[in-house]
């Protein structure tokens, strides 16, 4: 022990910290606020610290790469001892960080604490509720299964949609026009450097706001708040108080330790989450399932008439933000008790049987990502003039295994690979038979799943495919 307060004495000497330390430990706070119902800030805290560390962990397994993201996470789940609860731990403290996040956000909105003077604080919260949202959606990312990567091209679907910078920030988020290897890359860093730094500086501002303005008391019917009075009344209420230490942080320490044992014991008996299937663009019919926080916006966008779909999905979350963070400018003063708010009330409770309804029917929605860019026109009738039988039979073959829904053909079809029409100038057959049967680019393999003979049929169609007067493209190689 002499040698530890030695230690700690050296440390202080150099620090000078401990003083800060104790002040903050000590600070009194209105006896009201020695509750159960003050936990959920620190247990959010608690659970942001096992992400950290959970984290960190994985990321010395995980490999960032369209190739390899998938197997380690099967590594993981098989290979490394403990792995499969590593995983689950991170994947459930996800989802118990989240659910504590609104928890305490709604905790605050009843208990009116955004009022004069921690509007700040506020702010910053909802800052934190939106990058825990964005956490939540990267690390989904990064499994890279077949849920993952038709669930990010709705979102890139949504993005998109945005006017004037839709285009540009897709782009931005995927590395390229279409869901690659460098699309990982870039949600990883998002997830494991961007989104951590921001939570890490927002939840050192929110604490040093609870810190320097205090805890807000018990909301008592008919307590006002003014900016005029307040502050004195809140003094004389701390004056009145225990010390946060030990009088409240033994409870929140209490509720900590049971939100860490609930996460281990649902890791423990329902295990990680995914993947499932390696990712494969060759399979579009296809039900991604976002993880069970974003279930209400799958089940909206499956309810949502078409029309309404992008006004509703452009316009409605920038309002919500807004409103969220004006809140406490606009309703700084007044009532803080919920008894005497029934408004703020009725809002809590009909958001919250609107999320829980679609949360619910999101396990029953039948939805698709519709392919819209896919086109079910026929080949271009000058494309079959003329054509052999076999050529013929690669037209069908393009069409039956929707080949259009990435590559235009007569100005219909998809973008995200090159137009076929001039495509026998460009590739040679040798060279034609490759990237079909192996892939390459941003192209998947399709060797799998064509026979010998629709292999050949679809290549002398495409040789087919090249401007009038130009003829197609030859191995310089080859004997004249």
């Amino acid at each position: 022990m002499r040698r530890l307060r030695a230690l700690a004495a050296w440390i202080e000497f150099r620090l000078k910290i401990g003083g800060d330390v104790r002040q903050a430990a000590l600070h009194p706070i209105p006896a009201s606020s020695a509750s159960w119902w003050y936990v959920f800030g620190s247990a959010a805290l608690t659970v942001f610290a096992l992400q950290l560390v959970t984290g960190v962990l994985l990321a010395l397994v995980y490999v960032p790469s369209a190739a390899d993201a998938w197997n380690s996470l099967q590594a993981l789940n098989h290979d490394i001892t403990l792995g499969w609860f590593l995983r689950a731990l991170h994947g459930w403290g996800s989802n118990f960080m989240l659910a504590i996040v609104l928890i305490h956000m709604v905790q605050v909105f009843l208990f009116g604490a955004y009022k004069y003077p921690r509007e700040l604080t506020w702010i910053a919260g909802v800052f934190l509720l939106l990058m825990t949202l964005g956490m939540a959606f990267t690390g989904q990312v990064l499994r890279f299964d077949q849920d993952a990567y038709w669930g990010l091209g709705i979102g890139a679907s949504i993005t998109g949609r945005l006017p004037v910078v839709g285009g540009a920030l897709v782009h931005l988020l995927l590395g390229g026009p279409i869901i690659a290897g460098d699309t990982l890359s870039r949600f990883f860093a998002l997830h494991v450097f961007v989104i951590p730094a921001l939570l890490v500086g927002l939840v050192g501002l929110h604490l040093l706001m609870v810190l320097r303005l205090g805890i807000s008391e018990w909301p008592m019917p008919g307590r006002i708040v003014r900016r005029e009075t307040y502050l004195r009344e809140y003094e004389e209420l701390t004056h009145e108080g225990p010390p946060f230490f030990p009088d409240a942080m033994w409870k929140d320490l209490v509720f900590a330790a049971c939100v860490l044992a609930a996460v281990a014991l649902c890791a423990a008996v329902f295990g990680p989450f995914g993947p499932s299937g390696q990712p494969d663009p060759t399979i579009i019919q296809t039900t991604p399932r976002p993880d069970y926080f974003f279930l209400w916006l799958y089940a909206l966008l499956s309810l949502l008439p078409p029309q309404l779909e992008t006004p509703v999905l452009l316009i409605a979350p920038p309002i919500a933000i807004l409103l969220l963070l004006a809140l406490p400018l606009v309703a700084g003063e007044g009532e803080r008790s919920w008894r005497r708010r029934p408004v703020a009330v009725l809002m809590v409770l009909v958001l919250a049987v609107a999320l829980g309804s679609l949360t619910r029917m999101a396990g029953v929605a039948p939805w698709s990502p519709e392919m819209y860019a896919w086109s079910g026109a026929p080949v271009p009738e000058a494309d079959l003039k003329g054509r052999s039988p076999l050529e013929r039979r690669g037209a069908l073959v393009l069409q039956g295994k929707q080949c259009r829904s990435c590559h235009a053909l007569g100005g219909l079809g998809g973008m995200r690979g090159p137009a076929l029409d001039s495509v026998a100038t460009r590739l040679t057959t040798g060279e034609l038979i490759r990237q079909v049967l192996q892939g390459g680019g941003n192209m998947p393999a399709y060797g799998k799943n064509l026979s010998p003979a629709e292999t050949a049929a679809l290549v002398a169609f495409l040789q087919t495919l090249h401007p009038e007067g130009h003829a197609a493209a030859e191995d310089a190689a080859s004997p004249q």
